[in-house]
């Protein structure tokens, strides 16, 4: 466990990390780049003869990010603390593969260092944020509905920006969270009309069967938020009686370029005083007419207004509600462990070939006296574990002649079985 308090770097402009893709690069007059500079990197056989750093840990910042932002090169600075951490594990217990920080501003801290390549295109897209170890971690699981402004002012780039931002809100769902997609303009539109009145679970199948509908959205004639805003609620209601879901946060995730009133009357009606159900409205495009009533909302549903004027802003301002959704969670310093269904870890391989891997993390809080109250999270911390080594710590001899082990996740994903093999689809 790691409750770093933030220590701030008296200044900034001098500082100095080991950036994951500048490592070892040059420009042409020879010269070390900044954020680069010397990396020694050796091949290791535990990790499959990838060339690390067994001492250093490096810093992965998204392409979409400024790497020397001060509020990334203030957290790469205060959690450089965990190379002693990282190091002293790794010597406690050698059967330790990758140690990792994904934090809550982006950065991305790995040990053993290890140098990161771009695409093509020069892009690195990895966002720690939209992990599904972050995610089950950093939050309580949800029940979340989208609600798509598809009236007639929504149309051309408007609308693409909207598609855009209910792609990356899809991305920040996990196997706990439960949802749907509702588009409105005078009637409603399940985006799925299989769907219509439920929720479902947010793994990859149905997130992405959900995102090729979203281009079958059409902007046309008016909005009635309203009606909207009523279906939601009782969807969200409905579908909690049942028993169903995730059974513990709310949300409704507002996609909008304008609400003309605040709406308060449903408010009344579903949300108020208990207001469990949170309100995230996010304003498309660049004017700002209709902002104050969806900020009132916003404020008055415990939720998080935000606006997003181009496709640039997307991700960034989604994971904004991240934030609010963690702090309950936080206040009550709830260090739950997770764990992550088997996965292909594609670095690895042992003599049977690729090997099978599962993350345990856990949520990292701010614990300064000021900030306690008001629930920060500061990352998620994790470390990637061979389902071999599980498999070690059975006790066979209880087990019998014919007898085996298995276990599974609290979503019904198997994570240890003896007949589980890695799905690997290679190229003739």
């Amino acid at each position: 466990e790691f409750d770093q308090d933030e220590i701030i770097c008296d200044d900034l402009t001098l500082y100095e990390y080991f950036n994951a893709v500048l490592i070892n690069e040059m420009d042409e007059e020879g010269r070390s780049l900044e954020l680069g500079g010397e990396f020694i990197l050796q091949p290791n056989e535990h990790f499959n003869n990838l060339s690390v750093n067994l001492s250093l840990s490096v810093v992965q910042v998204p392409t979409n990010m400024y790497n020397k932002d001060s509020a990334i090169v203030n957290g790469v600075y205060w959690s450089e603390a965990l190379n002693k951490v990282f190091v002293d594990n790794f010597k406690r217990d050698s059967t330790l593969i990758w140690q990792y920080f994904g934090s809550a501003k982006g950065f991305f801290r790995q040990y053993p260092g290890i140098k990161w390549t771009p695409d093509e295109h020069g892009v690195l897209e990895f966002d720690c944020r939209n992990r599904k170890w972050y995610i089950q971690a950093a939050t309580s699981p949800k029940d979340v509905v989208i609600l798509v402004d598809v009236s007639g002012s929504m149309k051309g780039l408007r609308l693409t920006i909207a598609r855009q931002t209910v792609s990356s809100i899809l991305d920040t769902l996990g196997d706990d969270d439960f949802f749907n997609i509702i588009a409105y303009n005078e009637e409603l539109h399940y985006v799925e009309p299989c769907l219509n009145g439920t929720l479902v679970q947010a793994d990859v199948t149905n997130k992405d069967h959900f995102r090729d509908r979203l281009d079958k959205l059409f902007a046309k004639g008016i909005g009635m938020l309203d009606v909207a805003l009523t279906e939601a609620f009782e969807l969200l209601s409905n579908f909690n009686e049942t028993g169903r879901g995730s059974v513990c946060s709310q949300a409704i995730m507002l996609v909008t370029d304008g609400a003309v009133e605040t709406y308060d009357a449903v408010f009344a009606q579903y949300n108020w005083p208990d207001r469990k159900v949170r309100v995230f409205p996010y304003l498309i495009g660049r004017e700002s007419a209709f902002a104050d009533n969806l900020k009132w909302m916003a404020c008055a549903n415990k939720g998080y207004f935000t606006q997003i004027s181009t496709l640039a802003d997307v991700q960034e301002n989604v994971m904004e509600y991240l934030h609010v959704l963690s702090r309950p969670k936080v206040i009550d310093r709830e260090h739950d462990m997770v764990w992550t269904e088997a996965y292909v870890d594609n670095t690895l391989e042992d003599a049977q070939g690729p090997v099978l891997m599962t993350t345990v993390a856990m949520p990292v809080f701010s614990t300064k006296n000021e900030t306690r109250n008001k629930g920060i999270l500061l990352g998620v911390v994790g470390t990637d574990v061979p389902v071999s080594e599980i498999l070690k710590a059975i006790p066979k001899y209880k087990l019998g002649i014919y007898g085996y082990a298995f276990a599974i996740t609290n979503n019904g994903y198997i994570l240890t079985h003896p007949d589980l093999q890695p799905l690997v689809m290679y190229r003739l």
